[in-house]
């Protein structure tokens, strides 16, 4: 072989190691994506600490029926949630990356975001996460548990290079790549935050 077709072989493959790095970190997030997440779980994080200052423990407790939800069932599930979503995202993580199921994937995130931001849809939660059930012994507890986890969560995101669009999960209710997931916590949270105000704009909720 000449030298010269030598050298030439040589250079395709510098270059083909060279598109395959770039492929591989095109992979993780994008700014934009990264920011929006960011804020996102940021700002809905901010929405239920502000919808619970300062309300006393019988504004806490009221229920505007006995099989509707109080302010403080809401905090608990959305603590309780916090935890068990990201959960399963991290368990797709540990899987290896499958990028041939995107193509299975029909909700865009924002699509996801507006369904399950939807309070005119209705839908029964897991028994594991109804309010009763919630390892949390009040709503300090729970406030106090769902902003440790926020927080590890918003970091995890300032700084990850996991490949969060790439890795799929196949669910009974649809799929969707962890980066969805994260979009689907933060919107679960922002849900909740609404169903807060339906329990204080009751005409019986107590002044103080």
């Amino acid at each position: 072989m000449k030298s010269s077709t030598k050298w030439l072989l040589l250079v395709l493959l510098v270059i083909g190691a060279l598109r395959s790095n770039a492929q591989q970190k095109s992979q993780t997030l994008t700014p934009q994506e990264r920011d929006f997440a960011i804020k996102f779980l940021t700002e809905t994080e901010s929405g239920v600490f502000d919808k619970v200052k300062g309300l006393t423990k019988a504004q806490l407790a009221f229920k505007a029926a006995p099989d509707k939800w109080s302010v403080e069932d809401c905090v608990k599930h959305i603590a309780s949630s916090e935890t068990t979503l990201w959960a399963m995202g991290q368990e797709q993580l540990n899987q290896p990356s499958n990028p041939e199921k995107r193509a299975d994937i029909k909700t865009t995130d924002q699509q996801l975001i507006t369904a399950v931001e939807d309070r005119a849809h209705k839908s029964k939660t897991f028994a594991a996460l109804e309010p009763e059930n919630a390892p949390f012994k009040d709503i300090d507890a729970a406030l106090a548990s769902f902003k440790e986890n926020r927080e590890k969560l918003i970091n995890y995101l300032k700084s990850t290079k996991d490949d969060l669009r790439n890795h799929v999960a196949v669910l009974p209710v649809g799929t969707y790549d962890v980066y969805q997931f994260i979009m689907l916590i933060s919107a679960h949270t922002n849900r909740h935050t609404q169903q807060m105000e339906e329990v204080m704009k009751d005409p019986n909720f107590p002044k103080a």
